[in-house]
């Protein structure tokens, strides 16, 4: 059979229609034999020993896991989501979630939630109370869930994307396929991640992570070594034959938390700006195609009915050709800026709505069409639901 070498985004919930768990223990004990065994030469070589400060650095940096996860844990709870089947409610799947205020929300997927008929939250000292949904995003995939809060337990506090970077030790607290209070620790391996939501759109400004993350951890938090959370774990990258984690997953970032949540504690719902184009990053084959003066940008390759691109006049693309062996869309216009902030990939548009703006809000695009630059007003409108 042909290696697969197409990975596969997998939501990290869990479901339990059945629990499958292996246990292997396997011990050798060396047989006794008849004779003595032959003499063997054996050569003992010194090990240096670490100095102080090295033990103490590794001391350190193990009370610091120690002491957050002593500090956060009882804030991170185990979600478990029913579905009514003939008026029976049956146990659909379990995640991870955390308190995000002292008022008991509580922050989770909405991959999670979404569809359900009845959710329970269940802490850490084994306490399990009912939960309410207050409002979810399949845009952001996040949702928002509230419960009456046991004594002691309070939110976990919110950090900010500036303060990030490839390297950054992180941790993640969830409840890997049902094991509650987990914690991994790994690096951010990756910043800047687009990935997908549950609608046609993407989440932009991903976290990616080597942090150990599986199905049960959806939701959960992924914290920077000061306990603040820096994003809500939420898929894992896969080769395709496996649900298990193998080293690569993603977390939806604090600043899409920070912009998202709010309103949908206020409203249920929140509203993303829509721009109503299709497209991709300015490549090689297509400079040289188009003839371009730049070599970055974002290409509007499709101009979407009824959207505020089209009622602005915006051009998609007028015919494909073969360029170099590259099948290359061209006649599209290049968007080079957005209110005067450089756009050098598609990506950048995405991040620039997504955090900077609201439905009914005027941007100004600046756009390259038949070799000159002109500047282009629209007003932004909502995303569609479908």
């Amino acid at each position: 059979m042909p290696k697969l070498t197409r990975n596969t985004r997998i939501f990290l919930s869990i479901a339990l229609f059945f629990s499958l768990v292996s246990l292997a223990c396997g011990v050798s004990t060396p047989r006794a034999t008849s004779n003595p065994p032959t003499p063997v030469a054996v050569v003992v070589q010194a090990i240096p020993t670490a100095s102080t400060s090295e033990v103490t650095l590794v001391t350190n940096e193990d009370q610091v896991l120690v002491d957050l996860y002593s500090r956060l844990n009882p804030s991170v709870v185990n979600i478990t989501v029913y579905l009514d089947q003939n008026g029976l409610l049956v146990v659909y799947a379990q995640a991870s979630g955390f308190v995000y205020d002292n008022q008991g929300h509580i922050l989770t997927n909405a991959h999670v939630v979404h569809g359900t008929d009845a959710v329970e939250v269940t802490f850490s000292d084994g306490l399990i109370r009912a939960a309410t949904l207050v409002g979810e995003d399949l845009n952001s995939d996040l949702a928002v869930i509230q419960v009456e809060l046991p004594a002691g337990v309070t939110a976990i506090p919110m950090g900010t994307m500036d303060e990030l970077a490839v390297g950054q030790t992180v941790v993640a607290i969830g409840n890997p396929f049902g094991l509650e209070g987990t914690l991994t620790r790994g690096i951010i391996s990756a910043l800047g991640r687009r990935i997908p939501a549950l609608t046609i759109f993407s989440i932009p400004q991903a976290i990616q992570t080597d942090a150990a993350i599986n199905p049960g951890n959806s939701g959960g938090p992924l914290l920077n070594l000061k306990g603040e959370v820096i994003g809500v774990n939420a898929q894992i990258e896969t080769n395709g034959t496996s649900e298990n984690n193998l080293g690569v997953g993603f977390a939806i970032p604090v600043s899409i938390i920070r912009r998202v949540v709010p309103t949908l504690i206020e409203n249920g719902h929140y509203d993303w700006p829509y721009l109503g184009v299709q497209g991709l990053t300015v490549d090689p084959p297509l400079v040289k195609a188009m003839s371009l003066p730049v070599e970055q940008g974002a290409y509007v390759s499709a101009v979407l009915d009824d959207g505020p691109a089209l009622a602005a006049g915006l051009h998609g693309t007028t015919q494909t050709i073969t360029q170099d062996g590259h099948r290359v869309e061209i006649g599209g216009d290049i968007i080079t800026a957005i209110d005067g902030q450089p756009v050098n990939t598609f990506d950048d548009i995405l991040v620039y709505l997504s955090l900077q703006t609201s439905p009914g809000q005027e941007v100004t695009l600046t756009i390259l069409r038949d070799g000159k630059y002109q500047d282009i007003k629209l007003t932004l409108g909502t995303r569609p639901t479908q």
